[in-house]
């Protein structure tokens, strides 16, 4: 029979080229790549793991822009099966509570799912709420910090391995259930051009608007979302040396490169 899997991903800005606007204290989001939010992935894995060991299908959601279409086909690459994308001008600005809400009525709409799998945390956040909150609108058990699933076909139930500072707890849960795996569990699978290609050739990517979700409309974007960044104090800056060692023999450069990086303490000796 197997498990009918939905797996949460947002589309974030690399942090690697992210700045801050010191007048509104938000990130600049103009010109700046943007990639699957990685512990996103380590989700995406666990769920394909589960898929790959008990049958079934996995969904990939995200309520973003158009653009994040790119990170839904992304993860198809990887072997997902579907991808939904929640996008509206409607959805702009939202906190985590009103972004939690739009997912969870997109789950809502999928109906048919017996486990919702999301990341640890965003890279452009870090709040980790978005697990906790899905289950609180969709009123389902939420178990977070997961690291290892068992499907229990027989008892309609998931056992969950879930670590700690200096432990494991292990817990069964009865389905459908939300389940926010820790960060760094896994290495995310390759993509497979094969799979690639099924996202274009297969139209296998749906874009759902406010209408299709039927939601209140004050749950969702600016209007749904408590929190706001009222001010920001500084703008870090990160100083970069620009450092260039012009060499051509391949030997000297990684040596000098290794120099380099045991000088600033990046790498152990």
């Amino acid at each position: 029979m197997g498990l009918d899997i939905i797996v949460g991903i947002k589309w974030v800005p690399n942090t690697t080229s992210v700045n801050i606007d010191p007048k509104t204290g938000t990130l600049i989001r103009e010109g700046i790549p943007s990639v699957v939010n990685p512990h996103d992935l380590t989700a995406v894995e666990m769920a394909l793991r589960l898929k790959d060991k008990y049958g079934g299908t996995v969904t990939a959601i995200s309520m973003a822009p158009p653009s994040a279409i790119s990170g839904l086909e992304h993860v198809i690459g990887m072997g997902v099966d579907r991808g939904i994308l929640a996008s509206d001008r409607a959805f702009a600005g939202a906190d985590t509570l009103a972004t939690s809400y739009v997912l969870a009525k997109v789950i809502e709409k999928i109906e048919k799912y017996d486990l919702v799998i999301m990341g640890h945390e965003t890279i452009d956040s870090s709040t980790a709420h978005i697990g906790a909150q899905v289950a609180s609108w969709l009123k389902l058990p939420y178990i977070y910090y997961a690291t290892d699933i068992e499907y229990e076909e027989n008892k309609e139930s998931i056992k969950v391995k879930r670590i700690l500072e200096n432990a494991y707890e292990i817990y069964r849960i009865k389905l459908p259930a939300v389940v926010s795996i820790a960060m760094h569990t896994f290495e995310p699978r390759r993509i497979k051009v094969s799979n690639k290609l099924k996202a274009k050739l297969e139209n296998v990517i749906e874009i759902w608007t406010s209408k299709d979700l039927n939601l209140d409309i004050n749950c969702a974007g600016l209007r749904g979302s408590p929190t706001v960044v009222s001010a920001i104090d500084f703008v870090p800056k990160v100083p970069r040396k620009n450092l260039i060692f012009q060499e051509k023999d391949p030997k000297k450069a990684a040596k000098w490169l290794i120099e380099k990086l045991l000088e600033e303490g990046l790498i152990d000796p």
